[in-house]
């Protein structure tokens, strides 16, 4: 019977046990009154019932046998002497970079961009307005140029002067006392529309003499002769002795007293300046001036008059400038 008996009845009925064993009479009668009391439960105790509750309230909470609360938290005990060892907490993964950060990154790069794609910008813009400006002027003096060669010629043409002038051909003979024959002044432009710059001013004119001038040349001087008088564009006629055996032994070359003066007036427009190039000007040959642009004003044009017409004159000092 004590096998069912709750545990505080069970306690109750061993301290009443012992009490009647020690001869404790006082309150025998609660003790016949609680005696009574305990046979009435034990009575009315009803097992399969206490049983069921106790599953219902195990279900219920889920501490029941092999359960554990998840309610219930229990601290880490230390060992003694020892500081308690937080648990590490994870650090957090680093929150994305906004897009208005990563912007504001772009947007400072781009900025440095674009200061340096305007900073180029204005160079080239000053290099073309620079170029712009030095073609311009360049246009310009070639057509100031032609338009005082176009009416200088136009004037010689009809007075046709002498050029006293000497042209050495020889260390014996010299080309002199030639008069203007006929002369002209030309330009071209470049091919590039309505915008197109003067590119190339020509300016050309013949002088001649009477008579014929005759030289004799022999063995190999004769082709020598023959390529300096092609050279310096010269018209000649020639005869030719040969011996017994065929062989030229020596050319006689009449030479006719004309001479063609030729001037070409270029625009170098990747240097911006004039390159004059002559051929029997001053002498018999080739020679070459270049003249800034802005050089090319009345004073030096009215000294190149001189010079054609054999004048004393400072053009090339002008030309320096």
């Amino acid at each position: 019977m004590s096998k069912h008996t709750p545990p505080d009845t069970a306690s109750a009925i061993r301290q009443a046990i012992q009490a009647k064993r020690d001869g404790h009479t006082k309150g025998s009668t609660d003790l016949a009154a609680l005696e009574t009391a305990l046979l009435a439960d034990i009575a009315s105790f009803d097992l399969d019932a206490v049983e069921k509750q106790l599953r219902q309230h195990d279900y219920v909470t889920g501490t029941g046998p092999g359960r554990v609360d998840t309610a219930m938290a229990f601290p880490k005990i230390s060992p003694l002497g020892s500081k308690p060892v937080a648990s590490p907490v994870k650090p957090s993964a680093a929150p994305p970079e906004s897009p208005r950060t990563s912007f504001e990154n772009r947007g400072n790069r781009l900025d440095q961009l674009r200061q340096l794609a305007d900073s180029q910008q204005r160079e080239l813009n000053s290099a073309i307005a620079r170029k712009t400006s030095s073609n311009e002027a360049l246009d310009r003096a070639l057509k100031g140029l032609f338009s005082y060669l176009h009416d200088f010629v136009q004037q010689l043409n009809v007075v046709k002067p002498e050029v006293p002038r000497e042209y050495p051909l020889l260390d014996s003979i010299t080309l002199k006392s030639m008069c203007w024959q006929e002369g002209f002044a030309d330009y071209r432009m470049q091919s590039e529309g309505a915008k197109a710059l003067t590119e190339l001013v020509t300016f050309s004119y013949a002088l001649g003499g009477p008579g014929s001038i005759i030289i004799e040349r022999e063995g190999p001087a004769i082709e020598r002769f023959r390529t300096l008088l092609f050279d310096f564009g010269m018209q000649f006629s020639c005869q030719e002795f040969r011996n017994a055996r065929r062989f030229v032994e020596r050319v006689e070359f009449a030479i006719r007293p004309q001479l063609s003066i030729n001037t070409r007036w270029r625009a170098d427009f990747d240097k911006g300046i004039v390159v004059l190039e002559t051929r029997n000007l001053e002498r018999l040959g080739s020679a070459q001036f270049t003249i800034a642009p802005q050089c090319l004003d009345d004073a030096l044009l009215d000294e190149f008059g001189r010079l054609v017409l054999g004048e004393p004159n400072r053009f090339r000092e002008l030309a320096k400038r």
